[in-house]
């Protein structure tokens, strides 16, 4: 089935079953015809109409629910967990080295101008590894609601079909 509407009278709608086609095209004329004769049409035509005018209407998808929409945020969520683990991952094992080495800024130790410049370079790890860490914590809090929504909606108690038994033999 198709739909054709008029640009001038947009809350026309012809239904024509099949494809859009010419012959779909040139029926729909046929019902604009019998809509204009009987008096039905709101819209003034004055410079004619052709078939090549009328306007497909194609049917909308539907807006996501709610529950799709949690879906959806619920795996964003759980998506930018993952990628925030491995990124704390990656750089923990070098971060805890650098702070490994901060002690010897407290000590009476002597220190070199190499190990400033190594802690100066480590600073940067470090800081991205504290701060990539706190962000995870966040989102690993968010995450526990967003495994609830997960489950709630890959569950599928309530609608599966009940099994059949064996008969015994």
């Amino acid at each position: 089935m198709v739909q054709f509407t008029l640009p001038q009278s947009p809350e026309i709608i012809l239904n024509i079953p099949g494809k859009d086609s010419l012959k779909a095209r040139e029926k729909a004329m046929d019902q604009l015809i019998e809509l204009m004769d009987a008096g039905k049409l709101p819209t003034d035509l004055p410079n004619g109409f052709g078939p090549q005018q009328f306007i497909e209407v194609k049917e909308q998808p539907h807006p996501p629910s709610p529950e799709e929409d949690a879906v959806t945020e619920a795996v964003q969520i759980l998506s930018n967990l993952a990628k925030l683990k491995l990124k704390v991952q990656e750089s923990r094992t070098e971060a805890l080295q650098v702070r490994a080495k901060i002690d010897i800024l407290f000590s009476e130790e002597p220190i070199s101008e190499a190990d400033i410049t190594s802690l100066n370079e480590g600073f940067k790890v470090l800081k991205t590894y504290a701060q990539s860490n706190l962000r995870y914590r966040d989102a690993r809090a968010k995450a526990e609601s967003a495994r609830t929504v997960l489950d709630q909606a890959l569950s599928v108690g309530e609608y599966e079909a009940p099994m059949k038994k064996k008969k015994p033999e």
